[in-house]
């Protein structure tokens, strides 16, 4: 049998920058937007960030990179690692059941409060995104269909209308929207997760709180019982060295 030829090594997808703007700004927003971006869990190999790259790329000095790289750092979005680079950070497969759980616990509030108050334009919005699969999601469709749910979980967040809800799940976002791509092409969750969303969805058309919140928590705990099934790929061994 044929040995399959290595995957090339992912890189950062960064566009260049108005200079004009306050450019360690920009460059901080450029990078998160493009690390959030990233499937930072659909192969073995880490994400080292080449400072000299991300110059050229993006059109700017080193310095606002460092800046930037500073604040992602803070965020949790990146490490250092000491003589060998900066590295967009990688969970483990305990960390990513523990994010799960914690986003279970926030997106279930989020569709109690999209149940009492979002407009029924915004649940209508949600209704016509699931419609689109309701003849499956078999070959291209499947990758379709893995942006929509993405699409999906996002929009319950935003419907909530509250603000701190959209902070706290920011920066657990990056991993989130990552596990989910991945696993939505494992042990058929896809046609699952349809099923899930629309019973979500007449949760919320009827305007009831408590079973919107409680489909939404299991739906999430769902995934975090998947992770911590399969999810063993989290757990690659990296060279440190």
């Amino acid at each position: 049998m044929p040995i399959a030829a290595p995957r090339p090594s992912p890189t950062i997808d960064v566009p260049r920058l108005d200079t004009s703007s306050s450019v360690a700004k920009e460059a901080y927003a450029a990078l998160k937007r493009a690390i959030t971006a990233m499937d930072i869990y659909d192969h073995r190999e880490e994400i080292r960030l080449d400072e000299r790259r991300l110059s050229e790329g993006l059109g700017v000095s080193r310095t606002p990179i460092r800046e930037a790289m500073t604040l992602l750092e803070q965020e949790g979005f990146v490490r250092t690692r000491p003589r060998r680079g900066i590295f967009v950070v990688r969970k483990t497969k305990r960390e990513v059941v523990e994010m799960i759980t914690v986003w279970a616990a926030l997106e279930s509030m989020a569709a109690r409060l999209v149940a009492l108050n979002a407009a029924d334009d915004d649940i209508a919005e949600l209704r016509r995104l699931m419609d689109a699969f309701h003849d499956g999601t078999d070959g291209d469709r499947l990758e379709e269909y893995s942006a929509a749910n993405i699409a999906f979980h996002q929009a319950i967040i935003r419907m909530s209308g509250c603000r701190l809800l959209a902070e706290m799940t920011e920066n657990l976002f990056i991993h989130m929207r990552a596990i989910r791509k991945v696993t939505i092409h494992q042990d058929n969750r896809a046609a699952r997760s349809i099923v899930d969303h629309m019973r979500i969805i007449d949760a919320l058309e009827r305007r009831d709180p408590e079973l919107a919140e409680r489909l939404a928590r299991e739906h999430t705990l769902g995934l975090a019982a998947h992770v911590e099934q399969h999810g063993d790929f989290l757990d690659a061994p990296r060279d440190d060295s």
